[in-house]
């Protein structure tokens, strides 16, 4: 028989040798070497029989184990290495040399569990020491700000300003009774005595005015300005009646303004005489014309201001029809308005505004609407000079 036949068999394979307990390494060993560990020796293998004899073939024993190896004796402790710059502890090898705990752990650990993570670092305890991620390496510090000299000299300068205007502006408080505090009458007074040259002419006297329920039987009424006069005293502005009346109260300026309705029949002259006197004056005035009802005469009628080329050219002294005038006493102001046809037709029978506009009056001014004109424009003009005085005015329009 062949030689192959005689190798032939199951038998013949010897069986794989177990594998050798995992030893542990020694905590002194190298770091540079100890994961370098030597793999044991193969089991010999006994040679093949030269000649094997015809018939089955005996089994064949198991070869004895090998015994365990013994520990290796623990190596002398050999002296630490010397002090190696921080640049050397980010190489491969320490990483390497460090890495034989994680291996081992993972070994030892159950199938399926999960690493743990590994522990964060702390800082050491000192002044203002740290470490970095490995042994013996400095965290990095973050800058601290700094203050400079110039921006500490700044805030200063800005707290000793704010300090002085917060002292500034309760000293003024103080010296002024209040900035909040509400204006006297006294106050309104005498701003009303700079009302005529402090306010725009267009507010006093605006181009355009609608008085809306003021005319007869409650209709709307619209004027127009045509023509302002120019400031000026009030010598020939008045008749002698009227300036003789007034003059106990002084004239400081007065301001005129003609107007002509929407339809161009009838015109109105407004004026606005600032005075001389105090709140006591202006009081004994209003009491006088009241007391003797100086305001209904016929010779306390003012004069009208005839423009040149307006629609009022022809309005003069005979064509005047109806009138009002107000003394007032919260302002040191006379406000008067007189109305009368723009054809310059004279009236024989003119009659005060206060009476031309009473339900049922048949007179041609109260008919024709001069009354409610020269009324309903005196009572703007009044309410204009009392809000730029700082008064709050009330309406004086019919409703």
């Amino acid at each position: 028989m062949s030689t192959d036949a005689e190798c032939a068999g199951p038998q013949h394979t010897p069986p794989i040798p177990p594998q050798p307990p995992h030893r542990p390494a020694a905590p002194d060993d190298d770091p540079m070497t100890t994961v370098l560990r030597p793999v044991p020796a193969a089991p010999a293998v006994p040679p093949p029989p030269a000649h094997r004899p015809a018939g089955p073939v005996p089994p064949q024993p198991a070869p004895p184990m090998a015994p365990p190896r013994p520990a290796a004796p623990p190596r002398p402790a050999a002296p630490p290495p010397p002090r190696q710059p921080a640049s050397f502890r980010d190489t491969a090898a320490f990483h390497l040399a460090n890495s034989e705990k994680l291996w081992n752990a993972d070994r030892g650990r159950p199938a399926g569990s999960t690493p743990a993570a590994p522990p964060t670092p702390r800082p050491a305890q000192g002044a203002g020491a740290g470490i970095g991620p490995y042994p013996g390496t400095a965290a990095p510090r973050a800058p601290r700000p700094r203050r400079s000299r110039r921006r500490r000299l700044a805030v200063a300068a800005c707290l000793v300003l704010g300090i002085g205007l917060l002292g500034g502006a309760a000293a003024g408080s103080w010296l002024t009774g209040g900035s909040d505090a509400p204006p006297t009458a006294a106050d309104n007074f005498a701003k009303g005595r700079d009302v005529w040259h402090q306010t725009p002419v267009d507010t006093l006297f605006p181009r355009t005015v609608d008085g809306l329920g003021v005319g007869p039987g409650g209709s709307d009424r619209r004027w127009t300005r045509i023509a302002v006069a120019p400031d000026s005293t009030c010598a020939k502005a008045l008749d002698p009646a009227l300036a003789t009346a007034l003059a106990p109260a002084g004239c400081t300026r007065l301001l005129r303004a003609t107007y002509v309705d929407a339809t161009r029949s009838s015109v109105i002259t407004v004026g606005a005489l600032t005075t001389k006197a105090d709140a006591k004056g202006m009081l004994a005035l209003n009491s006088r014309f009241s007391t003797k009802n100086l305001s209904a005469r016929t010779t306390m009628m003012p004069l009208p201001y005839a423009a040149k080329g307006t629609p009022a050219a022809g309005f003069g002294p005979a064509q005047r029809a109806s009138w009002t005038l107000r003394i007032l006493t919260d302002v040191p102001v006379v406000v008067y308005a007189v109305s009368g046809f723009a054809d310059g037709r004279a009236v024989t029978g003119p009659q005060p505004a206060e009476a031309a506009v009473r339900p049922g009056t048949t007179t041609a001014p109260a008919e024709s609407g001069l009354g409610h004109d020269a009324k309903a424009l005196a009572d703007r003009t009044e309410a204009v000079f009392r809000k730029a005085a700082g008064i709050p005015g009330q309406n004086t329009e019919e409703p």
